[in-house]
């Protein structure tokens, strides 16, 4: 484990340098990751729009920017994405905003195809979901904890139209995107923040 965490940090990006690779591929008429698809493009066209407006308007309330401050040690937060992935355009820039609260955070970005080794270790439900965020300590270097692919309403809200349609259609993405318009990303800085709180330095892995 420790050695596909030293390697996918070292193959690592910056929120803007992973923003960049997106729109540079985007330019080229590309999408990142193994596969090249017209459907992966326009996913990843509607996430740059996304990805620019979330940039623009979410912001960090008070009581979780407290929260985030007072952090007593520190830690990486690496978080596996790709580009196409419309729950990772949704969710990355929150992540963003809420690492740059914090002295005791430090935001790290890799892409799923070129660290499967890492991923595999983090499955949801045997299947590679993203985005997926790693919380590493800094000084031991080890994975301490790990969210995602989606907040608790979100995975609700797929698992109870799976149930009742049988398939996660585009009717379905469409009503995943407006809860994340609503929501603001708060339910995500609230699980986020929660599971800092809740590390044990005996679990890191």
């Amino acid at each position: 484990m420790k050695s596909s965490v030293a390697k996918a940090l070292f193959n690592s990006y910056s929120y803007l340098e992973y923003r960049k690779i997106v729109s540079d591929l985007l330019s080229e008429g590309k999408s990142t990751g193994d596969d090249q698809s017209e459907d992966l493009l326009h996913y990843t066209t509607l996430n740059e729009a996304r990805l620019k407006r979330l940039d623009k308007t979410i912001t960090v309330p008070e009581e979780i920017s407290v929260k985030l401050k007072a952090l007593e040690k520190e830690y990486i937060w690496l978080v596996i994405v790709e580009g196409w992935c419309g729950d990772a355009a949704q969710i990355l820039p929150v992540i963003n905003k809420m690492a740059a609260e914090s002295n005791k955070i430090e935001l790290k970005i890799v892409l799923r195809d070129s660290n499967d080794d890492l991923m595999n270790h983090f499955l949801t439900n045997g299947a590679r979901a993203i985005p997926k965020l790693l919380v590493i300590d800094k000084q031991l270097g080890k994975v301490c904890s790990h969210w995602g692919p989606r907040p608790k309403g979100a995975t609700d809200l797929i698992k109870n139209y799976k149930e009742q349609f049988g398939v996660v259609d585009e009717e379905a993405k469409s009503q995943l995107q407006l809860w994340y318009l609503h929501d603001k990303g708060l339910s995500v800085q609230n699980e986020i923040v929660d599971m800092m709180y809740a590390i044990k330095e005996s679990v890191c892995l």
